[in-house]
Order: C-alpha cells, then sequence, then structure tokens
C-alpha cells in the first residue's frame, strides 16, 4: 500500500536548496561582476542548470515505485563509469586548476563523478539483495568494484569523492551483515591506500600539516583555512548581515564552492550555522528513519547509501571548513555552487521520498 512521502523531509531538503540559492546570491556577486560583467550570473546559472532540474527530478523520481529502479542498474553505472574516462578525451573533456573532472557539450558541462555517486549506490543494493545468500562470498568483488571506480577518479584526481563512494559503501555493506573482520581489512586497506595516494601527490600531505598547523604558511598552503576561519570568527554570533562577507572580495577561495559555509558563517554568525547543522541532522534522522521502516532489503538499502552519502559530504565539507578535519574540494550539498551535484542530490531526495511512501511502520 503507497502512502504520503516523508513532509518534514521533503521541507528540510527544499529549505537547504533555498538557503543555497541565497548564499550564492551574496557569495557569487564579486566573481560574477569580475568574469561576467553583472552580479547574479552564478545565481542564475545555480537557479536554471541545477535547481530547476533537480526539482523535477525529484519529482518524477517520488513518484516512481523505487523499487523500478532494480533494473538495468548495472547498464547505468556501466555509462557512468565510461563517462568517468570520457573527462580525458580531447574535446570533449573540460580541465580546469589542474583537474579533469568535467565534460563540456554544445556548451554544456556536467561532473560524471556527481553520478557515479548515485549510480554506485543503486547498483550496490541491487547486488547485495540479489546476492544475499551468497553475501558472505561478495567481499573480493566488492573491492574489486571498488577498485574499477578508483582508477579513473585518483586519476582526474577526484579523492574527495572517490572517499564519499567508499565510506558510504563500506556502510551499506557493514549494516548488510558483512563480518567485522572484513571491515577491518578494508580499513587496513584505505589507510594504504591513502599512503599511497599522499605519496604519488604530496599536496595531499600539505594539506594534513595545515590541518594539523593552521598557522603554517599563511600566505601559501593555509591560506583557504585562515581566510575561511577568519571569515567565520569576523562573523561572530549573529553575523555582519546579508550582503556584508569582506571575505568574498576574492580574499577567501571558493567562495560559492566549497567555503561558502564559511561565507555563511561571516554574513550570519553561528546562529546561521547552526540551523545549518541542524537542518542536516534533521535529514539524517529522517532518512536513516526511512531506512529502519523500508519494506524490503533493496529499500533499506538504498536509504541507508543516500541518507550517508549526502550527510557525509555535509559533516566532512563543515568539518574542513572549521579545520576539524583536512580540506577535501568536498561541496556543501544543496548549497555549494555546481549543477551536477544540486541535480544529483535532488534526485536522490527523490528516491528516498519514494521509499517512504512505502514505510511498514505506518
Amino acid at each position: 500500500m503507497k502512502y504520503e512521502i516523508d513532509k518534514i523531509l521533503l521541507f528540510t531538503v527544499c529549505l537547504l536548496s533555498l538557503i543555497g540559492l541565497v548564499a550564492i546570491s551574496s557569495a557569487g556577486i564579486v566573481l560574477s561582476y569580475n568574469k561576467f560583467g553583472y552580479n547574479h550570473y552564478y545565481l542564475l546559472h545555480q537557479f536554471m542548470y541545477g535547481f530547476l532540474p533537480g526539482i523535477l527530478a525529484l519529482i518524477i523520481l517520488q513518484k516512481i515505485d523505487y523499487r523500478f529502479l532494480k533494473k538495468n542498474m548495472l547498464l547505468f553505472l556501466i555509462i557512468t563509469v565510461v563517462l568517468l574516462f570520457v573527462v580525458f578525451v580531447p574535446g570533449l573533456g573540460l580541465g580546469l586548476k589542474g583537474a579533469n573532472r568535467w565534460i563540456s557539450i554544445a556548451g554544456i558541462s556536467f561532473q560524471p563523478s556527481e553520478f557515479i555517486k548515485l549510480t554506485f549506490i543503486l547498483y550496490i543494493a541491487v547486488w547485495f539483495e540479489k546476492n544475499k545468500k551468497e553475501f558472505s562470498n561478495l567481499f573480493i568483488p566488492f573491492v574489486v568494484l571498488i577498485g574499477v571506480i578508483s582508477i579513473p577518479l585518483i586519476k582526474q584526481p577526484d579523492v574527495g569523492t572517490l572517499s564519499i563512494i567508499i565510506l558510504t559503501a563500506v556502510i551499506m555493506y557493514f549494516t548488510y551483515g558483512a563480518k567485522i573482520k572484513n571491515i577491518v581489512l578494508l580499513g587496513l586497506g584505505g589507510l594504504v591506500g591513502l599512503l599511497f595516494l599522499i605519496k604519488i601527490a604530496p599536496y595531499r600531505m600539505d594539506r594534513f600539516m595545515v590541518f594539523l598547523h593552521p598557522e603554517i604558511d599563511p600566505q601559501g598552503i593555509g591560506y583557504q583555512i585562515n581566510q575561511a576561519l577568519l571569515a567565520i570568527g569576523s562573523g561572530g554570533i549573529l553575523g555582519l548581515g546579508f550582503g556584508q562577507s569582506r571575505q568574498k572580495f576574492n580574499y577567501l577561495p571558493e567562495p560559492i564552492g566549497d567555503s561558502i559555509f564559511a561565507v555563511i558563517g561571516e554574513e550570519f554568525g553561528l546562529v546561521g550555522l547552526g540551523i545549518i547543522v541542524i537542518l542536516f541532522l534533521i535529514f539524517a534522522l529522517r532518512g536513516y528513519k526511512i531506512a529502519s521502516q523500508a519494506p524490503d532489503d533493496f529499500g533499506k538499502l538504498v536509504a541507508i547509501g543516500i541518507t550517508s552519502l549526502i550527510t557525509f559530504q555535509a559533516i566532512m565539507n563543515m568539518a574542513a571548513i572549521t579545520s576539524l578535519l583536512p580540506l577535501t574540494g568536498i561541496p556543501l550539498p544543496f548549497i555549494s555552487y555546481g549543477g551536477s551535484n544540486l541535480i544529483v542530490s535532488l534526485a536522490a531526495v527523490g528516491i528516498l521520498l519514494s521509499i517512504s511512501k512505502y514505510s511498514k511502520a505506518r
């Protein structure tokens, strides 16, 4: 039997998305004017190519029975994996700031790594449920599957996204009944992988050193985190007021992207940041509640995956900008500028809402 969607979750996500548009309208003014000659390019771009298609995807997916998504998920996963390699194709791939993460076609660009997050979660859920009786034998295939998507993401490089995908997949694996020894092996493998990534790209060690000692090289490797902390500190309890951020005037790197949480803190203070933290907490509680009440294993796994994916991104972004974790380049879901991330996040919420309609607890 079908019921109503989780309205609290829907309201929470809509509010976070609207906060994102408001934050971009202020944080992006200087960048917009300097690059395009008017103040609201980034706001309009996010609205037209992120918010509107994302809301449309949410509306469509919440109306569809989520079990329909079981069909052809392997094909969708293969397509998104192929797209991860297409970013390296001259004429199609778009490189920015030393990274090849985007595909540009007819003037429209998108980031395949955002879409692999969702297709990977959905495929893992289908795969685990399908092989429930042989679940104990899936450890090696699970590791191989993670390895396949790791190769292009490391090469791009987009290790932040890769870490979120792996963490979410491991949570799904653990909650479905994985042996503790396998989780420990995955943890040790992750540590070895991290050391390898640091060895091939020493700038990652620089980020770790800045995390431990934010005061070192404030005009170099420590610049972003120091400017972010300065912005948050300047905001105090109530903030400087909407539009009054000083750091967005070419002081704070990525003011509409990874660092938007700092701009919000500067303009709306600790109160504004606290509201965002509470909204993400509500999102997590509602999402995991939907998972606990899902009518089947597939719904449970998908709900856990989507909730964990978005919640972990939020935690890692907010923790990095407040110097509780090393900087990772992970955007703040629903709020940071980026059409691909917003579309995927809203589409994922649409699936979560679809699962909520079939809750067995009603």
